[in-house]
């Protein structure tokens, strides 16, 4: 049978499933070579992805050496189908985390072979390797069963209605299928009630219908409803089912620049996300998780209060803050870029933009969902306060820089934010506030920006006080309503951006040749978050046939599924952890606004 794991795959070659309590990414080849289990940030059981099939991997592959291979997703669902097409066969793998009755509910994989047309060999190998290929995992076959066990981890357990045998701690399996014929492969905790036969059969069409009613609440019907479509669905799939927090994105480890060492680890909630994930949520008409998102958001702001106010930039799923780096030496890394990283640092990080992005959700779900409680406006207060107090200091910025402070125009830009939506909150809703000292900080924060991080001699914005480069958060100027989208002096910067940070409409961050901005040596990939704020602001500054053609070929760069990773190399491949929430989040406002301008309606939806 042919190895199907010569190499390891690429980052875009890979389906995600999930359950909204953990995720697994399936490559094209039939592997699924990422697991963390049985939370999104659990230690991962199977990890190929970042090393070799020896860290775990689940292989199930008909032996069709000159076959075709391409991915699906059931329409409207989150349950991947490979397909191989060849002149002998047709074969299929159908992968879902099936959606339990119970957040509570381990996560199960259902994995389900059938041939379609034709007769086929298949193989599958299934090497569990609990904490993040660190424990010595054992495996023992009982029945139609074997059971994969490692000190101290939760055990886990294989099911089939094929014969399986171990062969070096690994679960393996041949045989051979006729047309219609079907197997089926579960994996999970031990005794699941779901490994009852009959069981596997009714996940599937309750899962199935899951999907398919809750993307069936979507209000967009534009021309891209497709992508958009996939985007929400992608994001309901990084939401925790229990918390209602939102992953950045699925995975560690995997590189912002192929070999180096911008490895890290985003299986957390950033905070720098919440108004996108509510202006994402809201616009489509997800009032609820918009809403489930914010309440995570107020616990957060609860467990600071009476503290000197130090609100995390990141967060894990249920809440807890520290998130110290561990280097796991063991792993290879994708494609040899080391050291390969779980937790992140940037936890201790003074990020002074958080607070505009926080006020910015709080005030969008005020607009459009919950009204703000007694309690709540409490808090909101002493954080508002907090941004009167700071909004001076220097700090990391939001791509949480590992170099020197700085002035950054964008923590000042969202210091703005954060002191303006609680003015327009606390006007709207009639509750009591310090206006003219808010006010009087708003305005002071106003004429710093124009001040300060304009540069006249260059004729555009700048990244920092002191410095002459640009950004490209900068993007978010008109998009948060500081700056016109139309103003000569944002034109200017638009066009500079363009000049410098723009390449085949893909957008850069900034530009670190030297590492002195960052900390870090190198380079990375062009940000694909920033590339559809880049179509937006095209947009909003009335190039709208310009925006259209940004977009339509930022569109050609998604995988064949529809997913896009958190950066682009010059070739317009992937980089960085995958799925990536803001991109998605990204995609769907641009998409929004576009449809909107080019369909000619005059009622926008405002933020």
């Amino acid at each position: 049978m042919v190895d199907p794991f010569e190499r390891q795959s690429a980052i875009d070659a890979h389906g995600i499933i999930g359950d909204m309590r953990s995720a697994a990414l399936v490559n094209d080849k039939g592997s699924v070579d990422f697991f963390c289990w049985p939370e999104f940030d659990s230690p991962s059981i199977f990890c190929a992805l970042l090393d070799t099939p020896e860290a775990g991997i689940f292989q199930l592959a008909p032996d069709l050496p000159d076959a075709r291979r391409e991915q699906i997703y059931l329409p409207d669902t989150n349950v991947l189908q490979t397909r191989w097409l060849s002149d002998h066969a047709v074969v299929e793998v159908t992968d879902l985390l099936p959606i339990g009755d119970s957040e509570d509910d381990w996560p199960m994989l259902m994995r389900r072979v059938r041939v379609v047309s034709g007769q086929a060999t298949i193989g599958m190998r299934c090497a569990v390797r609990h904490d993040y290929a660190r424990a010595p995992t054992k495996a023992r076959a009982h029945d139609r069963s074997v059971y994969f066990e490692a000190p101290g981890q939760p055990a886990v357990q294989l099911c089939s209605d094929q014969s399986l045998r171990v062969e070096g701690h690994a679960a393996v399996a041949q045989f051979s299928l006729e047309q219609d014929q079907s197997a089926e492969f579960l994996l999970g905790g031990v005794d699941d009630a779901r490994f009852k036969e009959g069981a596997a059969a009714l996940c599937l069409e309750r899962t199935l219908k899951f999907w398919r009613d809750w993307i069936g609440q979507s209000n967009y019907h534009g021309r891209w409803r497709e992508m958009v479509n996939r985007s929400a669905l992608t994001l309901k799939l990084l939401t925790s089912r229990k918390h209602g927090a939102i992953l950045a994105a699925a995975t560690f480890g995997l590189p912002e620049t192929p070999g180096c060492e911008r490895n890290w680890d985003y299986r957390y909630t950033w905070i720098r996300d919440a108004s996108f994930t509510v202006y994402a949520f809201m616009r489509l008409g997800f009032v609820e998780e918009a809403n489930a998102y914010t309440r995570w958001l107020r616990g957060r702001v609860r467990d600071c209060h009476g503290k000197t106010m130090k609100l995390n930039i990141l967060y894990a799923i249920d809440g807890h803050q520290e998130l110290p780096e561990v280097e796991l030496p063991h792993l290879a890394g994708h494609c040899g870029a080391t050291p390969v990283r779980i937790g992140n640092q940037a936890y201790d990080q003074i990020q002074l933009d958080i607070f505009g992005e926080l006020l910015d959700a709080v005030y969008l779900v005020n607009k459009h969902g919950e009204a703000i409680s007694h309690e709540g406006w409490k808090h909101t207060v002493e954080v508002v306060d907090q941004v009167c107090e700071t909004w001076q200091q220097k700090d990391v910025g939001i791509w949480e820089m590992r170099g020197e402070p700085y002035h950054f125009l964008h923590s000042r830009l969202m210091c703005w934010v954060a002191v303006d939506r609680a003015i327009r909150l606390a006007s709207k809703r009639s509750l009591p506030a310090p206006f003219a000292r808010w006010d009087q900080t708003r305005q002071a924060i106003y004429t710093d920006i124009w001040s300060n991080f304009w540069n006249e001699e260059r004729g555009h914005f700048v990244q920092h006080i002191g410095g002459t480069g640009l950004d490209g958060s900068m993007l978010l100027m008109p998009l948060v309503r500081f700056v016109s989208a139309k103003d000569p002096r944002w034109i200017a910067t638009l066009e500079a951006i363009e000049k410098t940070l723009v390449r085949a409409g893909m957008v850069y961050r900034y530009r670190n040749d030297d590492g002195r901005i960052d900390g870090l040596p190198g380079t990375e990939g062009a940000f694909a978050a920033c590339s559809f704020w880049y179509v937006e602001c095209l947009a909003r500054a009335g190039q709208v046939e310009k925006a259209h053609l940004e977009f339509e070929q930022l569109l050609k760069y998604a995988n064949p599924l529809g997913l896009y990773a958190e950066e682009f190399d010059s070739h317009a491949r992937h980089l960085g952890n995958t799925p990536q929430a803001l991109t998605h989040l990204a995609l769907i406002s641009a998409a929004s606004f576009l449809n909107r301008k080019l369909s000619g309606e005059k009622n926008f939806w405002q933020p």
